[in-house]
Protein backbone atom coordinates (compact mmCIF):
# COMPACT_ATOMS: atom_id res chain seq x y z
CA UNK A 1 0.00 0.00 0.00
CA UNK A 2 1.65 3.19 -0.94
CA UNK A 3 0.91 6.62 0.87
CA UNK A 4 -2.01 7.54 -1.15
CA UNK A 5 -3.87 4.47 0.10
CA UNK A 6 -3.17 5.01 3.34
CA UNK A 7 -4.08 8.63 3.62
CA UNK A 8 -7.60 7.24 2.05
CA UNK A 9 -7.72 4.31 3.89
CA UNK A 10 -7.55 5.82 6.97
CA UNK A 11 -9.56 9.46 6.44
CA UNK A 12 -12.11 6.62 4.83
CA UNK A 13 -12.35 4.90 8.69
CA UNK A 14 -12.62 8.28 10.61
CA UNK A 15 -15.36 9.65 7.57
CA UNK A 16 -13.83 12.69 6.84
CA UNK A 17 -14.08 14.24 3.89
CA UNK A 18 -11.00 15.45 2.00
CA UNK A 19 -12.01 18.86 2.37
CA UNK A 20 -12.21 18.29 5.99
CA UNK A 21 -8.89 16.65 6.10
CA UNK A 22 -7.43 19.20 4.65
CA UNK A 23 -8.56 22.07 6.78
CA UNK A 24 -6.95 20.14 9.66
CA UNK A 25 -4.19 19.40 8.22
CA UNK A 26 -4.10 23.06 6.70
CA UNK A 27 -3.90 21.91 2.91
CA UNK A 28 -6.72 22.23 0.40
CA UNK A 29 -9.12 19.32 -0.18
CA UNK A 30 -8.01 19.18 -3.82
CA UNK A 31 -4.16 19.01 -2.47
CA UNK A 32 -5.56 16.18 -0.82
CA UNK A 33 -7.08 14.21 -3.20
CA UNK A 34 -3.50 14.32 -5.51
CA UNK A 35 -2.03 13.10 -2.59
CA UNK A 36 -4.56 10.27 -2.42
CA UNK A 37 -4.11 9.59 -6.25
CA UNK A 38 -0.23 9.62 -6.09
CA UNK A 39 0.08 12.76 -8.42
CA UNK A 40 1.87 14.84 -6.10
CA UNK A 41 3.75 14.15 -3.07
CA UNK A 42 4.00 16.55 0.09
CA UNK A 43 6.53 17.99 1.86
CA UNK A 44 8.18 16.22 5.30
CA UNK A 45 6.07 18.84 7.10
CA UNK A 46 2.81 18.43 5.47
CA UNK A 47 3.07 14.83 5.88
CA UNK A 48 3.34 15.11 9.52
CA UNK A 49 0.29 17.43 9.71
CA UNK A 50 -1.58 14.89 7.92
CA UNK A 51 -0.59 12.23 10.27
CA UNK A 52 -1.69 14.44 13.28
CA UNK A 53 -4.98 15.20 11.30
CA UNK A 54 -5.42 11.47 11.35
CA UNK A 55 -4.18 10.57 14.40
CA UNK A 56 -1.59 8.15 13.05
CA UNK A 57 2.16 7.94 13.26
CA UNK A 58 4.07 8.92 10.44
CA UNK A 59 6.05 6.10 10.35
CA UNK A 60 2.48 4.18 9.16
CA UNK A 61 1.75 7.12 6.66
CA UNK A 62 5.01 6.43 4.61
CA UNK A 63 5.20 2.79 4.29
CA UNK A 64 7.51 2.15 7.27
CA UNK A 65 5.35 0.35 9.26
CA UNK A 66 2.13 -1.45 8.62
CA UNK A 67 0.40 -1.18 12.01
CA UNK A 68 -2.09 1.14 11.74
CA UNK A 69 -3.50 0.81 15.05
CA UNK A 70 0.08 2.33 16.17
CA UNK A 71 -1.90 5.64 16.25
CA UNK A 72 -0.83 8.38 18.51
CA UNK A 73 -2.40 7.60 21.87
CA UNK A 74 -0.65 4.26 21.51
CA UNK A 75 2.60 5.53 21.03
CA UNK A 76 1.85 7.92 23.93
CA UNK A 77 1.46 4.97 26.48
CA UNK A 78 4.41 3.17 24.85
CA UNK A 79 6.12 5.83 25.78
CA UNK A 80 5.25 6.39 29.11
CA UNK A 81 5.62 2.45 29.49
CA UNK A 82 9.35 3.18 28.31
CA UNK A 83 10.12 5.63 30.80
CA UNK A 84 9.11 3.72 33.55
CA UNK A 85 11.70 1.41 35.73
CA UNK A 86 12.43 -2.12 35.20
CA UNK A 87 10.47 -3.57 37.47
CA UNK A 88 7.49 -1.48 37.74
CA UNK A 89 7.57 -2.16 33.48
CA UNK A 90 7.82 -6.12 34.25
CA UNK A 91 4.72 -5.63 36.69
CA UNK A 92 2.68 -3.86 33.48
CA UNK A 93 4.05 -6.60 31.07
CA UNK A 94 2.66 -9.32 33.06
CA UNK A 95 -0.61 -7.99 33.21
CA UNK A 96 -0.58 -7.38 29.78
CA UNK A 97 0.42 -10.57 28.54
CA UNK A 98 -2.81 -12.04 31.00
CA UNK A 99 -4.73 -10.40 29.30
CA UNK A 100 -3.56 -11.50 25.97
CA UNK A 101 -3.58 -15.06 26.81
CA UNK A 102 -7.28 -14.71 28.22
CA UNK A 103 -8.20 -12.80 25.14
CA UNK A 104 -6.62 -15.63 23.04
CA UNK A 105 -8.21 -18.65 25.44
CA UNK A 106 -11.79 -17.00 24.48
CA UNK A 107 -11.29 -16.37 21.17
CA UNK A 108 -10.47 -20.16 20.56
CA UNK A 109 -12.90 -21.41 22.87
CA UNK A 110 -15.72 -19.06 20.76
Amino acid sequence: MDFGDRITLVRKQKKLSQNELGKLADVSGDIVGKYERNEMKPSIETARRLANALNVTLDYLVGDSDTILFDRDITKRIEAIIAMDGDDREALFKIIDAYIRDFKAKKAYA
